[in-house]
């Protein structure tokens, strides 16, 4: 394992959503440490397996707003268009996490702070405002620096990354970059394979990755244990 100064790779994943397969398969790229944006939990069919295998790992994981609904029985404001699939497949979560998943995901971080190669990391879930919001490729500057002005805490960094919207991204603000690796497990971008990004700390480069999965396996799932079976089902395979 490298130490802090040392080149590294930072596999940055997000928005896993209980699917098991997708989490295996990103985990499978060589990396030096991996970083999840949050979200490991609803829609998908394994939201125990793919905590046993953050935490198996080691992995660092920030709250996001469907773990936050999960852990705190709390609303995960999310879009209108896909609510009430969140909103019936969190009850199917509750059935299948233990206390013990249920307080990991209680306990887990909104922010993380790193320091890598000289390069100044600021991780959330969302903006860093609030864990709701999105940063979008179509978000204007204007809203994104206003998120900045208002964040949870100063951000006095170079790189911002986040996840959130399911959409992969690369994009300046001045001397900011923000960085989003698209979705684990429930992309929204109309490519139904995994995704990811990989970030190089020498250089400060992000390469993102698109990964084939065994999407029919996670299907099956769905379909033996998961309510709104036929309308999950669509949403993987057509990738949004």
């Amino acid at each position: 394992m490298k130490r802090e100064g040392e080149n590294m790779r930072i596999l940055l994943i997000a928005d896993i959503h209980a699917n098991y397969e997708a989490l295996e398969t990103v985990l499978e790229i060589p990396y030096d440490r991996a970083i999840c944006l949050g979200d490991i939990v609803d829609y998908g069919p394994d939201p125990d397996k793919c905590i046993d295998l953050l935490r198996m790992k080691g992995i660092p994981v920030i709250r996001g707003n469907h773990d936050n609904a999960v852990a705190f029985k709390v609303d995960c404001q999310c879009g209108y268009k896909y609510k009430h699939l969140s909103i019936a497949t969190r009850e199917y979560t509750w059935k299948i996490l233990d206390q013990s998943g249920i307080e990991y995901l209680q306990k887990l971080p909104l922010l993380i702070r790193e320091k890598l190669d000289g390069r100044r990391l600021y991780l959330t879930h969302a903006s860093p405002r609030s864990m709701f919001e999105y940063i979008k490729p179509e978000t204007t500057d204007e809203e994104i620096q206003n998120m900045i002005n208002e964040a949870m805490e100063p951000m006095e960094a170079e790189f911002l990354i986040i996840g959130h919207s399911h959409i992969p991204m690369n994009r300046k603000l001045g001397n900011l970059t923000i960085i989003n690796p698209g979705s684990v497990g429930q992309p929204r971008d109309g490519d139904p394979r995994a995704s990811c990004a990989v970030f190089d700390t020498e250089n400060g480069i992000v390469e993102h990755m698109r990964l084939d999965y065994d999407i029919d396996l996670v299907c099956s799932k769905i379909r033996e244990r998961m309510p709104h079976t036929e309308e999950l089902i669509a949403i993987l395979r057509r990738g949004y």
